[in-house]
């Protein structure tokens, strides 16, 4: 028997609470235990490790620099644990099952709602989602893939391009000039929106089109694409959005178009796998219908050399 240097989960469900509240009376309410016992727990795991995990000062606790570190490892570790347990719990045993991380816009905006049609073609398989906005480490997380935009921390994983959406400047119909037509000529004048992670994606689209803008950094900067299209909705401004988010405002229009889509300022959306359960049967089943349901338009030119190799390493 190989013995294992692994703590009791009493005493890391104890310091986790405490690192988290940052008090052992409020981890022992959250536990249901006395204070006393949250102390023990934790001493119990300090001696178990050989270092100390917290400073103690009055009715407080402040980490370690291992504390600090370790609070952040074991609580990946639970939340994985946890959703494990659950999965084992709630799956008929024939029942296939896929645990995704997804962008929180993507999920909610496009897949959700287009989920009961997987579900009608593949009654066996259970598909559960949880948001996922910036890369993270997949191996030897509880997921089986992420469905993400292509980004160069993915570097080096086992990837599949689903589809690509190009970026479209669109605002509500009042604040544009009526009887004027799809033209970018529009925007300089216009309050611009930005998302924060990718504040260029104005200057790109202004230089694919042969636009002047001013200040093409300037405006209102929002974390997430689902912020900027309520943005848009709102009034505020122009937002330089996926089309694949917007095609039902665009189609009823709650939204206008300022200008034509902007391949240059394209959203590459790829399913990465972990390499504990690579690609599977039913990975491909999946990864094939979302980019049956996208359609041709969202699929990559065959110039694209991401459309030449379907499954690739991202370098």
């Amino acid at each position: 028997m190989v013995a294992r240097h692994i703590p009791s989960t009493s005493t890391l469900l104890a310091f986790e609470a405490a690192a988290r509240h940052g008090k052992f009376a409020l981890a022992a309410r959250e536990l249901v235990v006395t204070e006393g016992a949250i102390s023990r727990q934790v001493a119990r795991l300090e001696a178990f490790l050989g270092v100390s995990l917290f400073l103690r000062g009055g009715n407080r606790v402040e980490l370690t620099a291992h504390g600090a570190r370790y609070a952040e490892e074991v609580g990946r570790l639970l939340v994985s644990l946890e959703r494990s347990t659950l999965q084992v719990m709630t799956s008929p045993p024939q029942q296939g099952v896929l645990e995704l991380a997804v962008i929180g816009t993507f999920a909610t905006r496009w897949l959700v709602p287009r989920l009961p049609l997987f579900s009608r073609k593949r009654p066996d398989v259970l598909v559960n989602l949880s948001t996922r906005n910036e890369p993270f480490v997949l191996n030897g997380s509880a997921f089986d893939a992420a469905i993400t935009f292509a980004h160069p921390a993915w570097a080096g994983t086992e990837s599949h391009h689903l589809l690509r959406s190009p970026l479209i400047p669109v605002c509500r119909a009042d604040l544009v000039p009526q009887g004027y037509g799809m033209s970018a000529g529009r925007l300089p004048g216009l309050p611009l929106l930005h998302k924060t992670t990718t504040p260029e994606s104005w200057r790109d689209y202004a230089r694919e089109f042969g636009v002047d803008l001013q200040n093409a950094v300037a405006g209102s900067r929002f974390e997430q694409f689902s912020m900027l299209i309520e943005a848009a909705l709102a009034g505020l401004g122009v937002a330089l959005v996926p089309r694949l988010y917007v095609s039902e405002e665009l189609r009823t229009g709650r939204l206008v178009p300022v200008g034509p889509p902007g391949e240059s300022a394209g959203k590459d959306f790829i399913l990465v796998t972990n390499s504990r359960t690579s690609r599977t049967e039913l990975l491909d089943d999946f990864s094939d219908w979302l980019v049956d349901e996208a359609g041709p338009e969202y699929r990559p030119a065959p110039s694209d050399s991401t459309a030449a190799h379907p499954s690739y390493v991202i370098q």
